[in-house]
Formats: C-alpha cells, sequence, structure tokens
C-alpha cells in the first residue's frame, strides 16, 4: 500500500470506519465450536428493536462524507423477523449493506431472492475444513459441509457477490489450500481468512503458533497470484508480509524468508491448481483494525471495537455511533498508533497495527503486543530475513 494511500485511508478512519458490524441477535441454530458471539437458540433479552434499529442505520448514514458499509450478522441474522424491514431502510438511507447468515435451514433461496430484490449483492458465509470430517467437527452438525457446499453454489447462481471466511486453527490449517480448490471450483473469489482469538467459545479452540501464522500469511500471497481477493480477520501482519514479499522474487522466497513446514505442506498443495491467465495480485490492502476503520455494535446495541474484543466503549441507545468512534480514548489511542513494546516500534505499525483483540486476550492491554506476529513473540523470535 503505498504512503499516500496509507495516510488518506488513515485519516478517513479517524473521522468514520469503513465498516460497522450489526450483531442484529445472539440467536442461531448451530452452536459451532469457535464462535465468537456464544450464539444461543434464542434471542437473548435486550435486542436492539425495530425503532431503535432505524435509529442505529441513521446514525450511520450521517457517520462522515464516507457512509461506512453496514453488515448485519448475528448469531444468525435471518432469525430476526424484521430483517426485511432493516435491510430495506438502510438502502432507502443510502447505506450500503452485506449479510452474513449461518448455513441454517432458513438460508433459503426465498430468503436470499428478498435480500437481492432489497438491493442486497454482498453475502458471506463460512466455510471452515476442506470436507465433511473436518467442517462438520467445527460446525457441531453432520451434513452442514454438504448444505455450505449448495448454498455457495446457490448463491452464486442467484448472482451474489459471495464471501467466504474460514477461520484458521490447529485442526484445520493445513487444509487452507484444499479449501482454496473448493472456493474455485463453485467459482467464490472472496476469502476471508480469520486468524482465530479466543474469545467465546473460541477460547476453548487451540490458536496456531506465531511461526505457522507467518506460514499462512506467505502461503495467502500466494493465493492472490491465482485470481482470489484474500482478506483476513484479527491478522493485519498480513500487510507486513506482502509489503515484505514486494521486494522479493518467488524463486528466491526460501533464501529470503525462513519458512516452516506449514508452508511447504500448503505451497505444494497450491501448486497443483491451475494458474490461469492472472497477471495482477488480488487482496485486500485497507489498513483496518480493530476500533481503526472497523466497529462493532452488540446485539444490545454495546459498542466495540471489534466483535473479538469485549470491551465495552458505549452504547448507541445513549450515544450516537459516530460520537463513539470518534471520541472514545481508547479508539482515539488506536488509531493514533499509540500502541506498546514491538507494535509500537515497529516500521509496519501504521499498515499493521497489530490485532488488539488479541493483544487483550493474551495480554489483558488492548495497546499491547499482538503475540501471533513474529515480530512480538520476543521469547521465540525467529528472524524474518537471512543476513
Amino acid at each position: 500500500m503505498r504512503v499516500e494511500s496509507l495516510d488518506r485511508a488513515l485519516k478517513r478512519y479517524d473521522e468514520s470506519p469503513h465498516l460497522v458490524f450489526w450483531e442484529t441477535t445472539k440467536a442461531c441454530s448451530l452452536a459451532c465450536r469457535h464462535c465468537r458471539a456464544s450464539a444461543q437458540t434464542e434471542p437473548l433479552p435486550g435486542e436492539l428493536t425495530t425503532e431503535e434499529g432505524r435509529d442505529l442505520i441513521d446514525q450511520i448514514a450521517t457517520m462522515g462524507e464516507a457512509v461506512p458499509i453496514l453488515v448485519f450478522t448475528g448469531g444468525d441474522c435471518f432469525e430476526r423477523a424484521d430483517l426485511d424491514k432493516l435491510v430495506g431502510y438502510a438502502r432507502e438511507r443510502g447505506v450500503r449493506v452485506g449479510i452474513a447468515p449461518s448455513v441454517t435451514d432458513r438460508l433459503t433461496r426465498e430468503n436470499l431472492a428478498r435480500m437481492y430484490e432489497l438491493g442486497v449483492r454482498r453475502v458471506s458465509i463460512s466455510l471452515d475444513g476442506s470436507g465433511p470430517q473436518s467442517h462438520d467437527a467445527v460446525r457441531g452438525i453432520p451434513g452442514h459441509f454438504d448444505k455450505t457446499m449448495s448454498a455457495l453454489a446457490m448463491m452464486s447462481d442467484m448472482g451474489f457477490r459471495v464471501q467466504v471466511n474460514t477461520t484458521v486453527m490447529n485442526r484445520n490449517a493445513h487444509e487452507l489450500a484444499d479449501v482454496l480448490s473448493l472456493l474455485r471450483t463453485v467459482g467464490v473469489s472472496i476469502w476471508e481468512v480469520f486468524f482465530l482469538v479466543g474469545v467465546g467459545r473460541g477460547a476453548e479452540v487451540e490458536e496456531i503458533s506465531a511461526r505457522d501464522a507467518e506460514d499462512v500469511c506467505h502461503f495467502l500471497v500466494d493465493v492472490t497470484r491465482y485470481g482470489v481477493t484474500v482478506r483476513t480477520v484479527e491478522a493485519p501482519f498480513f500487510r507486513r508480509v506482502q509489503s515484505e514479499r514486494e521486494s522479493v522474487d518467488d524463486a528466491n522466497i526460501h533464501e529470503s524468508f525462513q519458512l516452516g513446514p506449514l508452508y511447504s505442506t500448503l505451497r505444494q498443495r497450491l501448486d497443483r491448481e491451475e494458474r490461469g491467465d492472472v497477471r495482477t495480485t488480488r487482496s485486500h490492502s485497507l489498513a483496518t483494525g480493530d476500533g481503526r476503520g472497523i466497529i462493532f455494535v452488540g446485539h444490545n446495541g454495546d459498542v466495540h471495537a471489534s466483535g473479538f474484543l469485549p470491551l465495552v466503549l458505549g452504547n448507541v441507545r445513549e450515544t450516537p455511533l459516530g460520537e463513539i468512534y470518534t471520541s472514545n480514548p481508547l479508539l482515539t489511542e488506536i488509531r493514533a498508533g499509540h500502541l506498546e513494546g514491538n507494535c509500537g516500534r515497529c516500521d509496519y505499525y501504521r499498515l499493521c497495527g497489530g490485532s488488539r483483540a488479541r493483544a487483550y486476550a493474551r495480554t489483558g492491554s488492548v495497546l499491547g503486543e499482538d503475540p501471533l506476529c513474529v515480530n512480538t513473540d520476543v521469547a521465540k523470535r525467529i528472524p524474518l530475513f537471512h543476513h
């Protein structure tokens, strides 16, 4: 990302976020092992009402010159009986929207057709393994992998811009290249890879190591050469890896970086994929992060820097979202780059900034080091370059 573009993005994120995630409900019929929301079968008391939801949309519509994109998530957003009304109102107010439903019996062609008629074009669902054995184990429902693949084909056929979200953890990291192959088979070209943070039920699932995270990031840089747009969540150090790779020819990658066995496994599988005539890389280059270009509104109106950072910054029932985003002291510290330890000293602190959610989960300090980046894994630091 060029310096001028980075400066413009960061200035914009001081004024308004790029994405607002609204956890419309906690209700969901799934019980995924890594669920951030610790979703349950029934809604919790205190969910924003339809009128309060409209008020939230009004707040979003007036957040700066560049109106954020609103993503309806959950739980399962299709558990909201008023989802059509809320999406329709957002479109009336000129707010771009996306939905992030769960793959349940509510994800039907009929429900999706209503969303399409209302102007929704962005849909994201999760795929956390390359087959039933791994994916169904995470989702907790036999047969869920097949339902997910059918849903992906259906949404692509309906004309949606489909994004697949994959959570990286020890149990599935070695399958990522096979997941990519599945996405290409069904025509999905946007892949959001989430590096697990131990919150909610995800606290019981083992995160990958800093060394393996580095290998995955290098693999994802390779993936961008295969016609797939890559985005990462809670892994902003991916942008550092991208930047470092720009000055290194692929033929010299092993000479320039200390890559581990996980990268070799993923790369060997990727080499079996047809690359086609793709000549440019495709990746998400916005320098967003927790509280920097991203803000999360919980089911009860509580505002968080992200869905993975449990600290409450305010509530939209009491204070407009725009005021919370621009004025909260913690958020202004994050956006100013006032970070601790190696994250604060790193040459990439503006482009990356580390995962604030993971720093808090591991160290108790929102501004602390992101322990999943090899540049901050001080006790076991591995040099990125041979000298």
